[in-house]
Formats: C-alpha cells, sequence, structure tokens
C-alpha cells in the first residue's frame, strides 16, 4: 500500500497501519475519560478548594476534549481496518479523521497547560487525591503528546514527495521514462535517495572516524540499499505482511513436499572421508570459530562461570608477554580465546584484534590434536564488521588456474586480502610452519569470518595444496560459480536450519522482493488481521493459514500476468522486476550477478516436528547438499537464532557427542576431546 498522503507529503506509514496505534490510544484515553468522570461524580461537580471554578471549568472542558478524541479514533481504527494492502478505496477518509486529529492535539495541549498552571497557582486545599488525579491528566497528556512527535519523526520519509501520478489515459504503472523530464526526476530521485541513505549511515556510525574509506563504503552501501526498494511503493507494516505470509505459505509446501533425497557422502569428498569424520573435524574447528569471538561470546555461552574465570586474566600488567595481540588492552579477548580452545599461550603464533572496515581480527595457532597451524576469523562484531558485510557489490578475484568469471563479495575480498599480506608478507605462516614443518594449514570462521576464510583458502591454495577450509554459516553471495566450484576441493561450508545468511545475496533479496509483491497484491484479507495472524502463527503455531486470495476464481492461464495490485505496487518499472511465473529463479536477474556459498554444503537440520516444546531436547542430522538448495530465503522464527555461533556449535557437538555443548573444553574430558 502506497504512504499515506497528509499535510502535502508521503510518510512511512500507510492508511491500514492506524489500527493498532489507534486501539492502543482508545485504550488509554477510554480508561482517562472514565477516571476523570468518577472524579467529576464523586464530587458531584462542586470542590471545596481555591481555584475550584478553574478545576471545574478544567474537569468539564477534559471530558469533552477526550470524548471527541475517542470518537476520532474510533473512526480512525474503523476506517483503516477497511479495504485490503491493494485496495485503499474504503479508506479514502483516512487523511481528513488525520487532520481532525491533529486539530484536537491543540485544545489538548491548552488544557494541559491550563491543568498545570491550576497545579501550581490554585490547588490550595484540595484534596490530595484530586491534585494527584489533575496531576496525573497533565503529566499523561505531555507524555501523549511527546510521544505523538516522536512517532511522527519516526514515520518522516525525507524522500516523501507526492510521486507524480500517470496522465488519465495512461496505463497504470506506465510511465514515460524516455522522456527527458522523467529521465531527470528518476535521476533526482535516485541522488536524492543515496544521499538520504548516506547521511543515516553515517548518524548510525558517528562513532567511527569519517575518513576516505569509510565515506566510500558509506557511499557504496547507500547506493545498494536505495535501489534495491526504490521500485516499489510499500511501508515497512507492507513486507512485515509479506513476510508473514510467505512464512505460512512455505510451511505449507514444506509439509505437502515429499522427502528429501539423502545424499550420505559428498561427491567431491576424498575417498575415505564420510559424513561422520566431516562432522568431527568441523565440530573441532568450530570451538575456533567461536573462540575469535572473544570475551563477548565467551561471557555469553557461560553467563555463571565466565565473568569468574576472566576476571582474574583482565587487567592483569603482562607488557611483555602479549607483545604479539593487538588491539585487546585488557587481555579479556585472549584470555577468553585461551578457556575457549584450551590451547596454552606458547601455541599461538600471532593473535590481532585490530579492527577497521576491511580489516578483521584473527588468530593463527598451532593445534597439536589436529597437526594443525589454523587460522580462525572473527565474525561480525562491531559497527566496521557491519560495514564491511554490507560492502556487496561484486570484485573481481582473478585465480590462477581458475577459468570462467571470476568475482567475489567486494567487503570479504578486501578483509581476505588484508590478513592475506598479513600471513604472508609479515612471514607470519612461515614462522608457523618452521615451528611444526609437517603440519597442514586449516583455514575457519564463522559468518563474516567465514567468507574471508573462504576467500583467504582460495587466495593460499596455490601456496599449499594440501591446505583445508571449515566455513561455519557463510554468506550466500559470496562467490561466483566458477570460483565456488573450484572451492569443493578444500572448503567445507556448514549451514544450521532456516539460517538467514546463507541466503542471504542480492539476487535473493531480489527474489524476496518480489515474492511480497507478489504474495501482499494477492491476498485480499486486510493488513490487521494478517498481521495478527501472523503473530499467533509464529508465537504459538498452528496449521499455515489458508487466507483467500484474488487469485481464486482466476483463470490458470492468466496467473502468467502481473496482478493490477501488484502492478500498482510499482513506482516505475525496473530491470529486477518480472513476474514470478516468467522465472522463479534469482540467478536470471539480469540487475545482479549470481553468487554462491564456497565449496561443499553441509546442511544440518532439526530431526524432528518443527514445532517443539522448549524443555524438550533437540536432535539434529546433518546431510550433504549443494549452493543451489539455498537460493531462497526461507521465513521462520529460527532464522536469525540459527546463525549465531553458540547455536551452530551446539549442534555440532550434538551430532558428534552426547555430552552438553560448551565454549569451555574443560567441561569435556579428554576422551571426547580427542574424538572430534
Amino acid at each position: 500500500m502506497p504512504g499515506i498522503v497528509v499535510f502535502g507529503r508521503r510518510w512511512g506509514i500507510a492508511s491500514d497501519d492506524l489500527v493498532f496505534p489507534g486501539c492502543f490510544e482508545l485504550f488509554l484515553r477510554v480508561l482517562w475519560w472514565i477516571g476523570t468522570m468518577i472524579l467529576f461524580t464523586y464530587h458531584k461537580g462542586n470542590f471545596d478548594c481555591n481555584g475550584r471554578g478553574v478545576l471545574h471549568s478544567y474537569l468539564i472542558g477534559l471530558l469533552v476534549v477526550l470524548g471527541l478524541i475517542i470518537l476520532s479514533l474510533c473512526a480512525i481504527v474503523y476506517v483503516s481496518a477497511q479495504g485490503t494492502i491493494t485496495n485503499p478505496g474504503p479508506r479514502r477518509s483516512i487523511p481528513a479523521l488525520v487532520y481532525l486529529r491533529a486539530l484536537l492535539y491543540i485544545p489538548e495541549l491548552a488544557w494541559a497547560c491550563l491543568g498545570a498552571v491550576w497545579v501550581s497557582d490554585d490547588s490550595q486545599g484540595c484534596g490530595r487525591a484530586t491534585v494527584g488525579a489533575v496531576i496525573a491528566a497533565v503529566i499523561a497528556s505531555w507524555i501523549i503528546l511527546l510521544f505523538t512527535a516522536l512517532g511522527v519523526v519516526f514515520v518522516f520519509d525525507p524522500l516523501g514527495n507526492r510521486h507524480p501520478q500517470p496522465a488519465a489515459m495512461e496505463p497504470l504503472g506506465v510511465r514515460d521514462m524516455e522522456s527527458s523530464e522523467g529521465s531527470q526526476f528518476l535521476s533526482t530521485a535516485r541522488s536524492l535517495a543515496v544521499k538520504v541513505w548516506e547521511n543515516r549511515l553515517r548518524l548510525l556510525c558517528c562513532c567511527l572516524p569519517q575518513d576516505e574509506s569509510h565515506r566510500a563504503a558509506f557511499s557504496s552501501i547507500a547506493q545498494l540499499v536505495s535501489g534495491f526498494f526504490s521500485d516499489t511503493d510499500l511501508v515497512p507494516s507492507d513486507i512485515a505482511a509479506g513476510l508473514a505470509l510467505l512464512h505460512q505459505e512455505q510451511d505449507k509446501m514444506e509439509q505437502s513436499r515429499d522427502p528429501e533425497v539423502i545424499v550420505p557422502h559428498s561427491p567431491s569428498s576424498p575417498i575415505g572421508e564420510d559424513l561422520e569424520t566431516e562432522l568431527e573435524k568441523a565440530a573441532h574447528c568450530m570451538r575456533f570459530a567461536a573462540a575469535a569471538y572473544g570475551w563477548p561470546l565467551y561471557i555469553y555461552s557461560n553467563p555463571l562461570t565466565g565473568p569468574c574465570k576472566l576476571s582474574g586474566d583482565c587487567c592483569r600488567s603482562r607488557a611483555a608477554e602479549y607483545d604479539i595481540v593487538g588491539g585487546d588492552h585488557l587481555g579479556c579477548h585472549f584470555s577468553s580465546i585461551l578457556h575457549s580452545t584450551g590451547l596454552q599461550y606458547r601455541d599461538f603464533i600471532h593473535v590481532s584484534f585490530h579492527n577497521q572496515i576491511y580489516e578483521i581480527p584473527f588468530f593463527v595457532a598451532l593445534d597439536h590434536k589436529r597437526e594443525a597451524v589454523l587460522v580462525a576469523v572473527r565474525g561480525t562484531l562491531s559497527l566496521r564488521d557491519v560495514l564491511t558485510d554490507l560492502s556487496a557489490e561484486c570484485e573481481n578475484l582473478a585465480i590462477e588456474g581458475v577459468s570462467g568469471a571470476c568475482y567475489a563479495h567486494k567487503g570479504m575480498s578486501q578483509a581476505a586480502g588484508y590478513i592475506y599480506k598479513k600471513l604472508v608478507n609479515d612471514g607470519i605462516l612461515n614462522q608457523a610452519f618452521s615451528i611444526a614443518p609437517e603440519y597442514k594449514l586449516v583455514i575457519t570462521g564463522h559468518s563474516l569470518g567465514a567468507g574471508t576464510a573462504s576467500l583467504l583458502a582460495i587466495l593460499l591454495r596455490n601456496s599449499f595444496p594440501t591446505l583445508q577450509c571449515y566455513s561455519f554459516s557463510p554468506p550466500g553471495g559470496l562467490l561466483s560459480k566458477s570460483l565456488a566450484d573450484y572451492s569443493k576441493d578444500f572448503v567445507v561450508s556448514v549451514v544450521l536450519g532456516k539460517d538467514l545468511v546463507p541466503r542471504l545475496s542480492i539476487p535473493n533479496m531480489v527474489d524476496l522482493k518480489k515474492r511480497i509483491l507478489k504474495i501482499v497484491s494477492n491476498c485480499n484479507k486486510p493488513k490487521y488481521r494478517i498481521l495478527l495472524r501472523g503473530c499467533w502463527y509464529e508465537l504459538f503455531g498452528g496449521d499455515p493459514d489458508d487466507f483467500p486470495t484474488e487469485m481464486d476464481d482466476r483463470r490458470e492461464e492468466e496467473l502468467s500476468q502481473p496482478l493490477l495490485g501488484e502492478e500498482s505496487l510499482m513506482i516505475r518499472h525496473s530491470s529486477s522486476y518480472q513476474s514470478l511465473a516468467s522465472d522463479d529463479s534469482p540467478a536470471h536477474t539480469a540487475a545482479h550477478l549470481p553468487l554462491f556459498l564456497p565449496g561443499r554444503v553441509l546442511h544440518i537440520t532439526e530431526d524432528g516436528p518443527s514445532r517443539r516444546s522448549c524443555f524438550s531436547q533437540v536432535r539434529y542430522r546433518a546431510d550433504w547438499s549443494n549452493e543451489m538448495a539455498f537460493r531462497s530465503v526461507l521465513i521462520s522464527p529460527r532464522m536469525l537464532a540459527d546463525h549465531m555461533p553458540d547455536a551452530v556449535l551446539r549442534a555440532l557437538c550434538s551430532l558428534t557427542s552426547d555430552k552438553p555443548f560448551s565454549l569451555c573444553p574443560s567441561s569435556v574430558n579428554s576422551s571426547q576431546q580427542n574424538n572430534i
């Protein structure tokens, strides 16, 4: 639904978004009106105190103002609940009701001032209950006015000028993009959108230095984000409703789908290495990938014992001992790594917590149990890391011996190049292999660290032919097809459940946008019912709702054409927009180059029903999958929780051991440590 147009501009809220805030304010106003009426009738309109006349007038006026506000809110809630997302016709009177409600703030403000004056000057001699009630009414008025002002700021759209309407004889959704006037308008709109998003990023990252690299990153990210929904007229609640509908649709499809074919062995895995062996290696490496996050994850995973164990090590004076550690002034990060990995200080070759955009922390250690020089790269833990994540455009990555187009995620490619220079040019790997020349090289990481580790492994592959990389929850938009195929010989990606990040790429997000447009334009239920049902389904489960749609009575051949409602949500035609029936694959979107997960993909899922009690034990299963199975985003309450490093480690430990998971190896006996 297009944003509501009032006061001469478009806002970031639609005319059907006023149901819930209106009901909430209506509830407060009714209670307020009832309390005021009780106070007035208790004293029968006669108050035996100074300023009784002012108090009488204040209460009468307050009852009238509250009554008018209640009536206006009832009208707003009723009208806002009519129609559907793409059928705003029944809500055409909402702007007039909003103007009326805005006018009622004037007498409310005046009466709040009158009540404040009475309390400060004329309340002597009145009962405490009466004075307290007036004070509460005045405070409530000011609080509501304050939150209204904050709400206006929140829904303000800097790009909210009225969108030009099509000519009377022009088909809906069609614009004259060939005219110089239309081209100039679109160019100005795009430039303004980019500028707005740059300012938002600068405000969000105000604590970061505003140097040239950060400004370039802001500009790159702003262009990416501003262009994503620039060709649609959706507000955030429309997207939330679309996600709720998509989740239920996906669950219905999953329930009716035939069981998947299980591949017990990876076609690319070396002879003799089965699924169980890879799981044991992955569980072992995941401890190091999780340890790279330092003390925040250690404390989060060990809330009772973690602070006590680290308190004796943090802030201790070890100037000579910590000469290889950068950016860890108190030593808490390195102490947590020691506790998490079970290694000794002498096992670490290099530890760096230096963190800038495109420069992320990592450590190099000797893993004597696996006879490996292990490089662990940290995932996202700071605003700088987020900027690296969001630098998602493609960058060429030429690799000797790889045919075909070679490109990768820019931010992670830059981060991998930074670590590569440290390892090779600074002689860190030479130092490690001079100590243990017979060891092999293993690289690991989680999330941002997983993508960077995979690219680092590709860069080092020619120099270290036997290296292995274990990539946990890597981003889906990472490698071109040729690089993804090349990495299958030495990279294993581990994905848990419906994790969002391995399915996150620009083509997949374009596909998600198309699906949201399709399902929102099809549904003929009001938005408030969609959101209520969606919240109930997310919290308590049940059967996916079968929402009647406008497609029910349409002929099958008509489904290949974009719906009228779907077209009405398009501000202008975009190269990223196609009807879903034409091609359901984001890989065919011409506007963006397809990117894939690295290496062989090991997919871990919960074994059993998707809905379970909070106290039931979770059982997991692991199967080999492929990067093509992650071409669309799955909507689920677990889509973020499954990405957390402690959840991935817990699942791997559950698959390889019956013991409970811990980031502290001391809680697991030595025999089990040797098995993983």
